[in-house]
């Protein structure tokens, strides 16, 4: 029987994104213009899906971007876009990110990253983080021109690693990607990230943890135990 591989979101999930907030309060005078940017993001990305319009992520978030700006009513600096779009780039990992992914290589589980963002764009998060050794393949939604929630970039990982969809388990911290990784035919992990929540009118994850720590902790016990009709991958 194939080994389960966990297949991790990349932004909100594994990487902090509140790191950018000096640099919105700097251009916005807020921070919560972060997530209006993002929620913006989030709309470009399904429209060009919807649209059958493929768009880079890069090209993606600066329009956002430029969208939040206005509907401020600021005139960006650009000084200030630049710091968001490259603060993107350099983004930490989660406190518990560093060690649940050791813990996870220690006990033998497959690890993959699947992003919306660009391929070279994830390596380039990964390597300053310093997690990008922890995952044996890194997927783009850039190699198959269709953003998640779509099926499409789900599937396509799932082929790359040599598995059936339900042997991949999407671990995610937004709601609309634990349901695209499900309707994709994906095992799914909901990480509940502060202010992030599922949606109660969609399926349940397979399995829900207060963070990636959680998750290893558990995968490593029941990998010992070896235990039959075990509910953790592994």
């Amino acid at each position: 029987m194939a080994t389960p591989v966990l297949l991790f979101d990349i932004n909100e999930t594994l990487l902090d994104a509140g790191a950018l907030d000096p640099a919105f309060i700097r251009a916005f005078g807020s921070a919560s213009a972060r997530q209006q940017w993002f929620l913006t993001l989030q709309d470009l990305w399904m429209t060009s899906t919807l649209t059958d319009a493929y768009q880079p992520f890069d090209k993606l978030a600066r329009a956002a971007l430029e969208m939040t700006a206005r509907r401020e009513e600021r005139e960006l600096e650009s000084s200030d876009r630049e710091a968001i779009l490259d603060g993107l780039k350099t983004l930490p990992p989660h406190s518990d990110v560093p060690g649940a992914l050791e813990m996870l290589r220690g006990a033998g589980i497959r690890l993959a990253a699947l992003t919306n963002g660009t391929l070279k764009g994830a390596m380039m998060q990964l390597r300053h983080a310093r997690l990008a050794d922890a995952f044996d393949h890194i997927f783009s939604v850039d190699q198959v021109k269709t953003y998640k929630p779509a099926a499409k970039p789900y599937r396509f990982a799932a082929g790359r690693l040599g598995v059936k969809p339900r042997m991949v388990y999407l671990v995610a911290a937004h709601a609309w990607d634990i349901a695209g990784a499900h309707a994709a035919g994906l095992s799914t992990v909901f990480v509940r990230r502060p202010g992030k929540v599922l949606n109660p009118s969609a399926p349940k994850p397979d399995i829900e943890v207060g963070d990636l720590g959680e998750l290893a902790r558990n995968i490593a016990v029941r990998r010992q135990r070896r235990s039959a009709g075990r509910v953790y991958p592994g």
